[in-house]
């Protein structure tokens, strides 16, 4: 079984909830990145996205686009972070998800990267501008390593594409909580409940909600009706914090560890 089935069949069997996490790979290096994430697995993190910075933001907003060019600029390529994959699998079996816009993908090679990716043990793929009516090939190279490939559901999809992202996607389903693009909010979608309660009338999926959320009042919020929180820029912020200080590490422990307290409950 992948490691993200997995994942979601045993909290659901237990009633519990799941931490996802996007890190922005080579931020602030890419040695601290490996740092980072063993930061994030020592402090029981369900869950990791892990970007692959591009040049040209989708739906990045500020945070996560100033990572990725600092990132960039430190020399950071796909090649490199899938060669840092094998030595965080040495520490943890969570699941692994590599976060990229598709053109870092294609430019790889898909074949070559499903290949590589299932041999050192990425569980799967998130490429958001990549529509699932122009997925096919990827979609059979990733079911065919029984790799996932997620798919994006927005406030503004329509209903019938509602429907055939769900039918789509596969391991989970992305929830993009807002409207616009990521980065850090005080409050959420007033009408995010209903949204997620009308994807779940068709559809058994588990469902990830992310786009805004940084705090445990979020995160508490989310999972009474979700499966997954993600958090990306608001942990992009503590490390920019926190950068060129000793206490980087223990600063994203502790931030991590006050995300899980309504998850502890």
């Amino acid at each position: 079984m992948n490691r993200i089935d997995e994942l979601f069949t045993r909290k659901r069997r237990k009633g519990q909830r799941s931490l996802i996490i996007y890190l922005t790979a080579g931020y602030p290096s890419m040695e601290m990145s490996e740092t980072l994430i063993n930061v994030l697995t020592d402090a029981g993190l369900d869950m990791l996205e892990l970007g692959v910075p591009f040049s040209d933001p989708i739906a990045d907003g500020p945070t996560i686009q100033k990572s990725s060019a600092h990132s960039l600029e430190q020399g950071t390529t796909l090649k490199k972070i899938l060669d840092m994959v094998p030595r965080i699998r040495q520490r943890t079996q969570m699941p692994i998800v590599l976060f990229s816009a598709f053109n870092p993908l294609l430019k790889y090679g898909l074949e070559t990267l499903v290949k590589q990716a299932a041999d050192i043990g990425i569980d799967g793929f998130i490429a958001p501008d990549l529509p699932p009516e122009e997925a096919g090939e990827f979609m059979q190279l990733c079911q065919a390593k029984n790799l996932k490939l997620v798919f994006l559901i927005a406030p503004t999809t329509s209903e019938a594409r509602k429907h055939l992202i769900a039918d789509k996607s596969t391991g989970f389903i992305y929830y993009v909580s807002t409207k616009g693009v990521t980065g850090a909010r005080d409050q959420l979608s007033r009408d995010l409940q209903a949204q997620l309660r009308q994807i779940t009338t068709y559809t058994d999926m588990p469902v990830a909600v992310g786009f805004g959320i940084s705090k445990p009042e979020h995160v508490k919020m989310v999972v009474s009706f979700a499966d997954a929180v993600v958090v990306g820029s608001a942990l992009i912020n503590v490390i920019e914090q926190h950068a060129n200080r000793h206490d980087l590490p223990t600063e994203v422990r502790r931030f991590i560890e006050w995300l899980q307290v309504p998850l502890r409950k």
